[in-house]
């Protein structure tokens, strides 16, 4: 068994989760990530899981795993979300199930399995992943927003569920980050979105994870059940 700090990053294999990756293990972290798919890439430090969130006896398998290795975790970072940009008049009754399966079921999934593990020590910390579109309200995302808002009730009930077993649940609400995620959103969307914004900019990798840093501080142990947004748009 190892005292090294213990992470959990979801949808680690891009983008904001692969950052993540990078800022833990900086921090001499050992990092267990998942994601849908394989990598083609290696880090020392990092052990990848092929694991659909929403599927319920795959993310008890990865924990399992993650207990078996290392016997403990410390954090656990739901960052593994699907968004879709569409009309709601337009958008598949398939769309609709996988934007709440994923983001929803998997983070509700991930959170439960991980307190498991992280109450055997009475120490954890869990940030889950919404959105500036919640108090945005933004047209073309009611699925993804109204998926964010469930997961920020989910944090805050949770957070009163998990207190008496040391484990504090937050969640950080990013605005536009040029990622995979948005790659399809036109530029005169991204750019009102940015407009309605206290801070006008998009924002970056490193300012997610100086909040998550903030939350999953050993010290933040009195902070809990609460949804940070970026950019000043809450």
């Amino acid at each position: 068994m190892t005292e090294q700090e213990v992470v959990l990053i979801t949808g680690s294999s891009r983008g904001i989760g692969r950052f993540l990756v990078e800022h833990f293990l900086q921090r001499g972290a050992l990092v267990e990530g998942c994601a849908r798919s394989a990598v083609d890439w290696e880090l020392p430090g990092y052990t990848h899981h092929q694991v659909d969130v929403s599927n319920e006896g795959q993310v008890k398998a990865m924990l399992s795993a993650i207990q078996r290795r290392h016997g403990r975790l410390d954090i656990a970072i739901n960052n593994a979300g699907i968004a879709a940009m569409n009309h709601a008049l337009l958008t598949p009754g398939e769309t609709a199930s996988r934007i709440l399966n994923i983001n929803v079921l998997g983070s509700f999934l991930v959170c439960r399995e991980a307190a498991k593990l992280m109450r055997r020590r009475n120490y954890g910390r869990i940030v889950n992943f919404s959105t500036i579109a919640v108090p945005l309200r933004l047209e073309g995302e009611a699925l993804y927003a109204a998926a964010k808002s469930a997961v920020e009730m989910l944090t805050r009930v949770l957070a009163r569920e998990f207190a008496p077993f040391g484990i504090t649940v937050n969640a950080i609400g990013p605005t536009p980050i040029e990622t995979d995620l948005i790659r399809g959103v036109p530029r005169e969307k991204l750019q009102h979105i940015i407009d309605t914004l206290a801070i006008r900019r998009f924002g970056t990798f490193a300012d997610v994870a100086h909040v998550i840093d903030f939350f999953t501080n050993p010290a933040s142990d009195y902070i809990t059940g609460q949804v940070i947004y970026l950019g000043g748009g809450g």
